[in-house]
C-alpha cells in the first residue's frame, strides 16, 4: 500500500555570511496513514525545520516529497493552494499563533473563510461542531486568546488544523508551552481525534516521555541528520546510538528508589554550518574512532531498526 507520506534525502540549507547551515541533512521516512511518526532531537537539531519544509511553509533546497503517491516537491500556486487542505500545523506557542484581536470563533472560522463555499451560516455550524469536538464549550465562542488559558488556546489551535478536514498534520511541540495535566489532557485529546478521523501525525518534540506514548515509530535527529529511527517499543527497548541512549538516560524514572545512570555528553555541538564529512555527534562520543570521520549512513540492524554509526555493534556488546 501507498504511504500517505514519502520523504527521499530532503535537504534544507540556509545561506549564512560564514557558509551554508545544514538544518535538515538528506533525511528520508515513509509514514502510513493513521499513524504516528515521533521526531525527536534536541534544540537546533533540524526537527521543526523538517516539519516546515515538508508542508512547505520553507521551500527544500533539495529531494523529494510525495504525498499519496504523488510528487509534491515544486507545486503550483494553485496545487500548494489545495496541499494546504490536507496537510496542516499545530504551532508550538498557543497564544503567538492566534491573531490576538479574533474571536475564538473567528480564529477557528478563518480557514473556512478562505476556502471558501460556504455561507455564513453554514461557517458558524461547522465552527460550532469544531468547538464541540475538540472540547471548547460554547460559552468562549466570543473571547479572545488573553482570557483563556493555555490548554484552551492549543484547542483552538488543533480545532483550526481539522477546519479544512485534513489528512495529515504536523505536531510542533504542541505541548511544551504547557503545564504537565494540561498536556495529558491536550495528547489524550489528540489519540482520540486520530482514531475519530483516521489522522496521520508527525508529532515533533523534544519529551521523550511525551513521543513515547504517542509515536509508532520515532526518528532521532542530530545536526540535521536522523541517527536512528525504530518502531516505539524497540526503541526504547534496544536503542543503539550513543545520543539516543544519551537522550533515553535523562528521562526521569518515577521511583524514588530506582535510579538510571545517567550519561552525561562531553564538549560542544558541532557547527552545522559547512560541516565536515563524518559522524557530526563524534567530537561529543566517547566510542568514536579513525572510522567515524567516515560519512555514516543508516544501516538496518533488525527489521525496522535503523541507525547511522559505524560502531554500534561494537557499542552493543560492551
Amino acid at each position: 500500500m501507498t504511504p500517505l507520506l514519502e520523504v527521499r534525502n530532503l535537504k534544507k540549507y540556509f545561506k549564512t555570511r560564514y557558509g551554508l547551515l545544514h538544518a535538515v541533512d538528506d533525511v528520508s521516512f515513509t509514514l502510513d496513514r493513521g499513524k504516528t511518526l515521533g521526531v525527536v532531537g534536541e534544540s537546533g537539531c533540524g526537527k521543526t525545520t523538517l516539519g516546515r519544509t515538508v508542508l512547505h511553509l520553507t521551500e527544500p533546497t533539495d529531494g523529494q516529497i510525495f504525498f499519496e503517491g504523488r510528487d509534491i516537491m515544486y507545486p503550483k500556486k494553485r496545487e500548494l493552494r489545495k496541499l494546504r487542505e490536507n496537510m496542516q500545523i499545530i504551532f508550538q506557542d498557543p497564544y503567538s499563533s492566534l491573531n490576538p484581536r479574533m474571536t475564538v470563533s473567528e480564529a477557528i472560522m478563518e480557514p473556512l473563510i478562505l476556502r471558501g463555499g460556504m455561507s455564513n451560516d453554514e461557517m458558524l455550524a461547522e465552527t460550532r461542531k469544531l468547538m464541540d469536538t475538540v472540547g471548547l464549550a460554547s460559552r468562549f465562542e466570543n473571547s479572545y486568546p488573553h482570557e483563556l488559558d493555555g490548554g484552551r488556546r492549543q484547542r483552538i489551535g488543533i480545532a483550526r488544523a481539522l477546519a479544512l478536514k485534513p489528512k495529515f498534520i504536523v505536531c510542533d511541540e504542541p505541548v511544551s508551552a504547557l503545564d504537565v495535566s494540561i498536556q495529558a489532557q491536550i495528547i489524550n485529546l489528540m489519540l482520540d481525534l486520530q482514531e475519530e478521523f483516521g489522522l496521520t501525525y508527525m508529532f515533533v518534540t523534544h519529551d521523550l516521555s511525551v513521543v513515547k506514548y504517542i509515536s509508532d515509530e520515532i526518528m532521532v535527529m542530530y545536526l540535521g541528520q536522523v541517527v536512528e529511527k525504530a518502531p516505539s517499543d524497540e526503541l526504547f527497548a534496544n536503542t543503539l546510538h550513543p545520543y539516543s541512549k544519551a537522550l533515553l538516560s535523562a528521562i526521569p524514572i518515577p521511583n524514588i528508589h530506582k535510579k538510571r545512570k545517567r550519561i552525561l555528553l562531553r564538549g560542544e555541538i558541532t557547527s552545522p554550518v559547512n560541516p565536515k564529512p563524518g559522524c557530526r555527534f563524534m567530537a561529543r562520543c566517547d566510542y568514536a574512532r579513525e572510522e567515524c570521520n567516515e560519512p555514516q549512513v543508516l544501516e538496518e540492524s533488525s527489521p525496522g531498526h535503523f541507525v547511522a554509526c559505524c560502531r554500534y555493534k561494537e557499542i552493543m556488546t560492551s
